[in-house]
């Protein structure tokens, strides 16, 4: 099964010039790859994923599995933690996360979950 990170590529903070989406999915690509239980997973960027309100936000999609919006993520404080919720993503049959606990602040950016 093929899973997918989508970054948005135009999320920025008040008063930032740079846009952070695509550093961030670069160093999720670099560090995805390192990571035998991440390695299936491609990681894109989109320009917009209507959470202008909390930036910088992502999704995680899969066929056959719930979907997930996150905003308000720290793209680098939260790095470790998203790699913690792609490996719980990956593992989970049908994309539902039970106990997401080991995702650390990711899970409190979570906007919705959307069944498959």
């Amino acid at each position: 099964m093929r899973h997918r990170v989508i970054v948005c590529a135009t999320c920025r903070n008040k008063g930032e010039a740079d846009f952070a989406g695509p550093e961030l999915a670069k160093a999720l690509r670099d560090s995805f790859a390192a990571d035998p239980l991440l390695q299936d997973f491609t990681v894109e960027t989109h320009d917009c994923l209507s959470a202008c309100a909390k930036p910088n936000s992502l999704s995680f999609r899969a066929d056959g599995k719930a979907a997930y919006l996150f905003a308000g993520v720290d793209p680098v404080a939260d790095r470790s933690d998203i790699a913690a919720f792609a490996r719980l993503y990956a593992q989970s049959g049908d994309g539902w996360i039970e106990d997401a606990r080991p995702a650390g602040r990711l899970r409190f950016c979570l906007i919705g979950r959307i069944p498959a």
